[in-house]
């Protein structure tokens, strides 16, 4: 590590321990009850909930997922939208990722569960850790009947669990279409593991994964 690095990380734990934020909770999810029956050897799955980076990095962990991109969702179709305008919360589109999956190995049941149990706050509106914004929210994108079915279901199921003193505000949003965030954004937990956002709020979520998930867990995420 780089000096300039290392008093950069030192001067962010510090303000991390004086910040009253916390990172979100681990809670084991209940195992879904409705699944999603597959229709194609290779599924998609849209999720958002919050920075695409930690939801990105989670999902590339998991056995079965071929690979987790991020972008952007939830926003009128057809509109082009980057990172700089997304960000200014105004565009109706939240950060998002698309997940390729073997519903062989991993099912779209199980991507909620570990969606829910690990990676998002179902009780956060328009927030996630320390951002906030409607670019923000918690949300699922169904792409078929089947998921459509198994989120809402889910949802319900999540919020009957008791596994949080609020309620669940999670969403299912219609599919409207998904645009790819730049490289810059992509594998960017891979790529930069010590940066301080993915140390204080991303790190241990697939530490998480790896502690409550270890049958789904693969220490090497998708390329």
């Amino acid at each position: 590590m780089r000096r300039a690095d290392g008093i950069l990380l030192a001067l962010f734990a510090a303000l991390a321990a004086a910040s009253p934020l916390r990172a979100e909770r681990a809670a084991l999810a209940p195992v879904p009850a409705i699944d999603a029956n597959p229709v194609r050897k290779l599924e998609t799955a849209i999720f958002a909930g919050g920075c695409f980076w930690g939801v990105e990095g989670v999902f590339s962990h998991v056995k079965g997922v071929h690979l987790a991109v991020s972008g952007f969702a939830g926003g009128p179709r057809g509109r082009k939208v980057d990172y700089g305008r997304v960000s200014e919360g105004d565009t109706g589109y939240a950060e998002a990722v698309r997940v390729t999956y073997d519903p062989g190995q991993v099912s779209y049941g199980a991507l909620l569960r570990i969606f829910f149990s690990v990676i998002a706050d179902p009780t956060t509106l328009n927030a996630q850790g320390p951002d906030r914004g409607t670019q923000y929210r918690s949300a699922l994108f169904p792409l078929n009947a089947e998921q459509g079915k198994a989120a809402k279901a889910y949802l319900v199921q999540l919020g009957k669990a008791g596994l949080w003193r609020d309620p669940v505000v999670t969403r299912v949003e219609r599919f409207t279409g998904f645009q790819d965030a730049d490289s810059y954004h992509q594998d960017f937990m891979r790529r930069h593991p010590r940066h301080f956002y993915i140390l204080r709020w991303d790190a241990q979520k697939v530490a998480a994964l790896k502690a409550m998930f270890p049958a789904l867990y693969r220490d090497k995420p998708s390329a």
